[in-house]
């Protein structure tokens, strides 16, 4: 008996051994157990309603329906028109509100919602980052760059900050360099605060963006837009909801 005690002392030890200890998590196992990516992604799609205004104009005043694996997704407007994407590929009515806009908008508005459980997408780098900012001490920083061939943009970057305490994402420093380019983006790069966080079936939400002008070392400048979102809630995904009419032109 005291063999078997000792063995399963021995046991239990190991195994305890084996799971690793907060200091050897990485930021990405940190932030992700915090916004509970496993749950996240066993959900088949995410509805929501994004109003979103900058320079204290509407921007966007949609429904917008995603897949949790970002591989699909359907945009639908005011005035009925709708913007679809499958992968690469996106679809749109003629009549949505702003054509030249129409790839960014399929893709940039979902990534900032799916942002916090994409940290582990492939072709994702991370590296540490040198936070100069005053309150640097509140946050876990590291920064996200992009292997060649990833996305419609895999020059663009993003400094990301994680509440020390929380391991929620609060903000995101970024450059978007799909219309303007690496180098001139990075004379002009912004960042996306997430707040105001609600539970959704057990998993937290940021119902409140603020985008921001940023520095590095100086962290975030002029407030530049808002969002914010209601109405989130996990679906089962209908193929109708990403399915292209007829008379949809692509991009």
């Amino acid at each position: 008996m005291k063999k078997m005690t000792l063995a399963l002392t021995a046991l239990f030890l190991t195994t305890i051994g084996c799971k690793p200890t907060d200091k050897e998590l990485t930021f990405t196992d940190k932030v992700e157990k915090a916004h509970h990516t496993e749950a996240f992604l066993a959900q088949e799609a995410v509805q929501f309603d994004l109003k979103l205004e900058f320079g204290g104009s509407e921007r966007m005043n949609a429904k917008f329906t995603l897949l949790t694996n970002s591989s699909k997704g359907a945009i639908e407007f005011e005035n009925g028109s709708k913007i679809v994407f499958d992968n690469a590929k996106v679809s749109y009515a003629p009549t949505i509100p702003n054509e030249e806009a129409v790839r960014f908008d399929a893709f940039t508005w979902s990534y900032f919602f799916l942002f916090p459980n994409k940290l582990s997408d492939p072709g994702t780098i991370w590296n540490a980052y040198d936070n100069k900012e005053k309150d640097a001490a509140n946050y876990l920083t590291e920064k996200l760059t992009f292997k060649s061939g990833t996305g419609d943009a895999p020059d663009d970057w993003y400094v990301v900050y994680a509440d020390a305490k929380t391991n929620l994402i609060e903000k995101a420093a970024y450059i978007v360099t799909l219309k303007a380019g690496k180098e001139a983006a990075e004379k002009n790069p912004h960042a996306i605060q997430y707040l105001e966080y609600k539970d959704v079936d057990g998993i937290p939400m940021a119902t409140k963006w603020i985008f921001w002008g940023w520095e590095e070392g100086k962290g975030l400048t002029e407030d530049l837009g808002h969002a914010t979102l209601s109405n989130i809630q996990f679906i089962k995904a209908d193929a109708a909801y990403f399915t292209a009419g007829a008379d949809f032109l692509t991009k």
